[in-house]
């Protein structure tokens, strides 16, 4: 991608008396917004927020002195759109033994090892944080290889799972109910608070998954 944000591509509406939510077209736009609405923080040229949190088609901006005057802002901002090097890219170790990977294997046609190599050989971006500390939704996985979540979700998905819902991908950071097919696992962390930064993964970073054989 290239260029600014065309003028329209965002939707600004007022949540309470404190926040507000900005609908946009996309993930590549919902992107662009959030590393902006970072740098211009970064820089001072934000009003004090405090909390921005970016989702598959919006931006939460909560804790907001004066939404509205932020509101009349963000409809004039030329929005870059971000540079997807400047994110990063990490590669993960998967061993691919969850439980529910025959499962995923069989939605999709073909064998647990075909399925492996199949995940790991597409390339993945994370779109947005949220659900827990250090969790990142991945895209990259094809639509056609969307899967639905469990019928029945856990109650205790352990740290480190690897899993697929929807066209998305995740890892869980640490032990948490959960709803997602697990296909593997992994020793990578996701959220360590004495790392800096203290998530593996944020908006835009690009993930490749490897498939690591034995124990």
């Amino acid at each position: 991608m290239s260029g600014a944000l065309p003028p329209g591509a965002l939707r600004v509406l007022p949540v309470g008396e404190h926040a507000l939510l900005v609908e946009l077209p996309g993930e590549p736009e919902t992107g662009a917004l959030h590393a902006e609405l970072l740098r211009r923080r970064a820089a001072g040229l934000l009003p004090p927020v405090r909390e921005i949190v970016p989702a598959a088609r919006t931006v939460l901006l909560d804790g907001l002195d004066d939404p509205a005057r932020l509101a009349g802002e963000l409809a004039r901002w030329e929005i870059p759109r971000p540079d997807q090097r400047a994110a990063g890219s990490v590669e993960i170790r998967v061993r691919y033994d969850g439980p529910d990977l025959a499962d995923v294997a069989e939605l999709w046609g073909v064998t647990p090892r075909e399925a492996a190599e199949r995940h790991a050989s597409a390339g993945y971006r994370v779109a947005f944080c949220g659900f827990a500390p250090g969790f990142g939704y991945l895209t990259g996985l094809p639509e056609e290889w969307a899967v639905p979540r469990r019928s029945t979700p856990r109650t205790a998905v352990p740290a480190g799972s690897v899993a697929v819902a929807g066209a998305y991908t995740g890892v869980y950071p640490r032990s948490s109910p959960g709803g997602w097919q697990l296909i593997g696992t992994t020793d990578a962390v996701l959220w360590d608070p004495s790392r800096e930064p203290a998530a593996l993964l944020s908006p835009g970073t690009t993930v490749r998954f490897t498939v690591a054989e034995g124990p």
